[in-house]
């Protein structure tokens, strides 16, 4: 048996070496089905990687612009335009003429009585404006806003007092803003608002609109009749101005506009109108010394000293 086995095996040694060969992978990148090797082919794409290494800065423009043309890129274009947003308009527009002697003048003499006449003929625009408003917000009263509008002059002038100047953006306008702030800095300001002696009252109203048709901003003018105190000191304790002591019956007439077409926009301070026939303002109390008068002495011309020559050389 043994025999048999050895002799067979002997016999493989004649048979030709494919007839032993086994398939089997070898580590080349070729794949052992050729089938679909072209779409294989197109699964991996060459991407040419940008070379952070090289300096642009010194490649001539034929290479700068062959390169922006190879990876589609258009020239840059310099940026000059600046943007900007208007959120409060640089003035009051259609200004209230406050009629002569308001708070003072009797409602039944003449003078009164025509300036009467004339705020009723100008009121329509007013009821107009107050309409446009109404459009924006469904829920605008003219009575509730008149506690509103108090309420907003009360807090800018407290923030104005405390040197908030983030609050006091909340309830002034840009526009009004640097006119609180001018001439402030450095001084103490004592301010009190006690009690109002008229409640206050819509007496004018407008709507414009600013680039745009849709871009609409609205003033009211809410006329206060208050009492209040104020005194202001300067940086060394000196009273510049007022008293804490003494209270004065205010009118005023404060115009408030609001961003009607913003959502989110506000009712703020934008100005204050003041009368042609109001009092000046009381002067500083502050007592200065008056500079010295330096007598001048007239320095002679070339022509007199001539003449002054020539009588010499005479005598």
């Amino acid at each position: 048996m043994a025999n048999c086995i050895l002799a067979k095996i002997g016999q493989l040694r004649f048979l030709p070496a494919t007839n032993l060969l086994q398939p089997y992978r070898t580590t080349t990148s070729k794949h052992y089905n050729p089938k679909f090797k072209k779409l294989r082919k197109e699964k991996f794409l060459k991407i040419n990687l940008h070379d952070y290494n090289e300096d642009i800065d010194n490649l001539p423009e034929e290479k700068v612009r062959q390169k922006m043309k190879e990876r589609g890129l258009l020239p840059t274009r310099p940026w000059n335009d600046r943007p900007f947003y208007v959120s409060a308009t640089g003035g009051v527009f259609e200004a209230y003429i406050p009629p002569e002697g308001d708070g003072k003048a009797s409602i039944v003499s003449t003078t009164r009585a025509k300036q009467t006449v004339e705020l009723l003929e100008k009121k329509s625009k007013s009821m107009m404006a107050i309409r446009k408003v109404k459009s924006f917000d469904e829920d605008f009263d003219t009575k509730e806003f008149c506690r509103i509008a108090q309420d907003i002059y009360v807090k800018a002038h407290e923030s104005l007092v405390n040197n908030d100047r983030h609050a006091l953006r909340t309830y002034v306008t840009e526009k009004a803003y640097p006119e609180f702030r001018h001439n402030s800095f450095g001084k103490t300001i004592r301010w009190k608002f006690l009690e109002s002696l008229e409640p206050p009252r819509v007496v004018h109203a407008r709507c414009t609109d600013v680039i745009s048709k849709e871009n609409i901003f609205g003033q009211i003018t809410v006329r206060f009749h208050t009492r209040q105190q104020l005194s202001v000191y300067d940086r060394f304790g000196r009273l510049l101005h007022g008293s804490e002591i003494l209270a004065k019956d205010v009118l005023e007439y404060v115009v408030f506009e609001k961003h009607l077409s913003n959502v989110y926009g506000n009712w703020r301070v934008h100005g204050k109108i003041i009368p042609d026939w109001a009092p000046p303002k009381d002067p500083s109390k502050l007592t200065r010394l008056m500079p010295e008068e330096k007598t001048v002495v007239p320095e002679k011309t070339d022509s007199e000293e001539i003449t002054e020559t020539t009588l010499v050389a005479d005598k």
